[in-house]
């Protein structure tokens, strides 16, 4: 076999392998995508004609009738300003407490420090479901049994934002920066704010897209403590009405996909600064 002979099979294989990937990258990807498109599609039709035939990806003319519908069944914007202020609230503070509690077990020596990051690594392999009882009964003790502060306070010290800035901190915090910043004598409140901050900055916007999804997306923890029409938030009321007789799914549909939009527009927003906070620590 001659060198060419070998150069163009290596070649060869190369774009084969490619195209392979690409054809699998393709799958996944439209894998994730269709049950939203699907849901999009079945927004536009009526119960009639979502389950009168076979698959039909075609536009249906029931979107306004569907939206009259959804506003009938619940009241879905107040469900929607719920969850939008109890995600807001609970990612800005979540990322404060986060960044502050990583930022001291990556930078601060201290007895017990790798006991304590231990012990919350280990937390998150336990499933939530699990402590859904004991988050209640604490709820319930303090008070806070139907408000949104029992929502979201308990989710502001997120064990995997803790280990993410704490990772993020190590690597992209140098430390000859933090002892000039004490050489200048900057407090360690005010080293943290202005110079630690600003470089977590790809960091805080990955974790406050996890955040803000987990919050949004949450269906236990409010479905146990919060009884109120008018505290519940998106989930919940698009749950409540799945078991109704003759359930409009097309309006159901509807509030779904117009759930996902919040989402949407924030993943397209930070997904820059997400992308970066994921891969700085493997380029540096």
């Amino acid at each position: 076999m001659t060198h060419a002979q070998a150069t163009f099979i290596v070649n060869l294989y190369h774009k084969i392998g490619y195209g392979v990937r690409n054809i699998a990258l393709l799958l996944f990807a439209f894998i994730t995508i269709f049950p939203f498109v699907w849901s999009a599609i079945l927004a536009t039709k009526d119960r009639t004609t979502m389950f009168g035939g076979g698959i039909d990806f075609s536009l249906g003319d029931k979107l306004v009738s569907n939206y009259g519908n959804l506003l009938e069944i619940m009241d879905f914007w107040t469900g929607m300003m719920n969850s939008f202020s109890i995600s807001v609230v609970g990612t800005a503070i979540s990322l404060i407490f986060c960044s502050m509690a990583g930022y001291a077990l990556a930078i601060y020596k201290f007895k017990g420090r790798n006991a304590i990051f231990g012990i919350m690594v280990a937390s998150m392999m336990i499933p939530p479901v699990l402590t859904l009882i004991p988050y209640y009964m604490v709820i319930n003790l303090l008070g806070l049994a139907n408000t949104h502060l029992a929502v979201w306070l308990p989710f502001t010290i997120q064990p995997i934002g803790i280990f993410l800035m704490r990772q993020y901190t190590v690597t992209s915090v140098p430390k000859d920066l933090l002892e000039a910043s004490k050489l200048d004598g900057a407090s360690e409140l005010r080293t943290y704010w202005s110079i630690v901050l600003p470089l977590l900055r790809p960091g805080l916007a990955t974790l406050a897209i996890v955040q803000f999804v987990f919050l949004w997306n949450n269906f236990l923890q409010p479905l146990v403590v919060l009884n109120s029409p008018d505290k519940m938030v998106i989930t919940q009321m698009l749950r409540g009405v799945q078991g109704v007789p003759n359930t409009p799914w097309g309006a159901v549909m509807l509030g779904t996909t117009i759930s996902i939009l919040p989402l949407i527009a924030l993943y397209m927003t930070a997904s820059k600064q997400m992308i970066a906070g994921l891969t700085s620590g493997a380029v540096k």
